[in-house]
């Protein structure tokens, strides 16, 4: 076999192969990048929780790192602060559900019925994931939440029905406003109020009807509505069933 030439001075070796091909071919993930996933996941997982309870702002970076059991100083490995934490956060609550949502509609050729099944799929996973549901109600209309993500999946699909002339609305930007009102509305009320049992609470459940049965057919209802779909059409879209394609499994932390 011809040796190899030495290293010539001054030139900076190749940079070495990324653990993930490796992991493919030996079937398993090295150690090392392992741990590192893990404590990343424990982090963001812990973040979650803290952030939907309190927000950004009333949170602080020990508070995670104690709620992941991560030394304080390992946090420093994965974010460099607060906000970077936050950031990724956004990106991974959102941009990966938004991703799944997008290849389970990736065949539905009807703009109303994307918009119909992407509110369903998100007030369903509101209700199983209660945690995933109260960070959206805080960071729906948050400019980095609207500016990419589910935000801009939303204005993606309004636009589609207004150029296929699905939707008739003389206003994109109240349009948005109003089916993303609608969906965090629909969220919080469904966890909020929900659960409160004061005879006070007890009476305005009585006033409104309230009941959370066929909770997010019926937003996709009023979505659709909104968007200038008859109420007709709209409730029959709303109640199809939905694609078959799991978009509701554990999300990969990156």
């Amino acid at each position: 076999m011809q040796k190899s030439s030495p290293r010539r001075a001054g030139k900076r070796p190749a940079p070495k192969p990324s653990p993930a091909p490796a992991a493919v071919v030996a079937g398993r993930e090295p150690r090392g990048a392992r741990r590192k996933r893990e404590t990343r996941g424990r982090l963001l997982e812990a973040a979650l929780r803290l952030m939907a309870e309190k927000g950004m702002e009333g949170v602080a970076i020990n508070e995670i790192t104690e709620a992941a059991d991560v030394g304080f100083g390992s946090f420093y490995n994965h974010f460099e602060s607060k906000e970077a934490i936050h950031a990724a956060l956004v990106d991974w609550v959102f941009e990966d559900f938004a991703d799944a949502l997008d290849r389970l509609v990736a065949k539905v050729a009807d703009p109303a019925e994307v918009i119909a099944v992407s509110v369903r799929h998100t007030l369903l996973r509101a209700r199983r994931e209660p945690v995933w549901g109260q960070f959206l109600i805080r960071e729906g209309f948050s400019p980095r939440a609207i500016s990419r993500g589910l935000g801009q999946r939303l204005l993606r699909d309004i636009g589609k029905g207004i150029a296929a002339k699905r939707f008739s609305i003389a206003d994109p930007l109240m349009s948005f406003i109003a089916v993303g009102g609608t969906v965090l509305a629909s969220v919080a009320v469904e966890l909020q109020l929900g659960e409160l049992q004061t005879p006070e609470i007890a009476a305005l459940k009585q006033q409104l009807g309230f009941s959370s049965d066929n909770l997010a057919e019926r937003a996709a209802a009023l979505v659709l509505q909104t968007l200038g779909v008859s109420r007709g059409e709209a409730e029959k879209i709303a109640y199809r069933p939905l694609p078959t394609v799991e978009v509701q499994g554990q999300m990969a932390v990156q």
